[in-house]
């Protein structure tokens, strides 16, 4: 795997690519880094490029001071940046976490670079600002997002030498399948530490104003589809959408109306699969995104 730096929209980013043929970039989530998609990247890389970017403000990526950097326009701005650094002109994008809230609103603002679009558990921006505003059972999955949005939100991701993240993703994901090296997770705390990590990944809630009702007069939602009129909404290429069932997070009610919103639309349900699921299954993600890349 090589490493290598793109510098794009006034920061640096840092990225990884495998393989070589068709491209497909992979966007990680919070707190992850570009070292989530490891497994998935070496089975892919056998047939494809694949691209594995450090969003900015994570790992070795820059960590521009202040929330408005991390406001949802200068993230879509950072993968079109990306893309055309690398001189593609259409990939598929592969995304989880705030990876695909990333890569939802990047591919309707940008559908001519996006040949497919896979997103692992979060499901249209729209409908999950539906439900993050009107259903109970995702407003009560979804109370950290005030915490983090929070001036409390730092203290609580690294208390107690990082306990909380090392819990909800080490320690869950080896409880579901997962084979994690220490070497891996030895990297993984690194790119915590990297100096302003913590609070620029919190920024993403921040700055998009995500999470339920906040009880002070915010009805819910997000900002991350201001400026996308309705009609842009449906998207012009195929969906994947691969779902772990037991994601106590992501809730199936946000697939309600998604065949509206991506109307050449595939699913695959995992059912003993959690939230972050290229981790606990990373053959069985790698076989899903290869048949619907290629299919006819």
């Amino acid at each position: 795997m090589q490493h290598d730096y793109a510098d794009i929209n006034g920061i640096r980013i840092h990225y990884v690519t495998h393989g070589a043929g068709e491209p497909i970039l992979l966007i990680h989530g919070f707190p992850e880094y570009w070292g989530v998609w490891k497994q998935v990247m070496a089975e892919l890389g056998r047939d494809h490029l694949v691209i594995a970017p450090d969003l900015r403000g994570y790992n070795l990526s820059s960590k521009p001071e202040g929330v408005e950097h991390y406001r949802i326009g200068n993230l879509v701005e950072d993968v079109r940046g990306l893309i055309e650094h690398l001189g593609l002109k259409k990939l598929t994008i592969v995304s989880q976490d705030w990876g695909a809230l990333v890569g939802w609103v990047f591919a309707l603002h940008h559908p001519e670079y996006v040949h497919r679009f896979v997103t692992i558990n979060i499901t249209h921006p729209a409908l999950f600002n539906r439900d993050l505003r009107e259903n109970p059972r995702q407003q009560q999955a979804s109370q950290y997002m005030l915490l983090f949005r929070s001036s409390q939100g730092e203290g609580f991701v690294t208390a107690n030498d990082f306990t909380f993240p090392k819990q909800a993703i080490f320690s869950e994901v080896r409880e579901h399948g997962a084979r994690l090296t220490d070497e891996d997770i030895a990297e993984w705390i690194g790119a915590w530490k990297q100096p302003g990590a913590i609070t620029a990944g919190l920024n993403y809630y921040r700055a998009a104003r995500m999470g339920p009702p906040d009880g002070q007069g915010d009805p819910g939602g997000s900002n991350l589809l201001e400026g996308l009129e309705p009609t842009r909404w449906v998207t012009r290429f195929p969906v994947l959408f691969i779902h772990g069932e037991k994601d106590p997070f992501l809730l199936p009610d946000g697939q309600r109306g998604l065949e509206e919103l991506a109307p050449d639309l595939t699913i695959k349900r995992i059912p003993d699969a959690y939230h972050t699921v290229c981790l606990e299954k990373p053959a069985l993600v790698s076989r899903y995104v290869r048949e619907f890349v290629n299919r006819d």
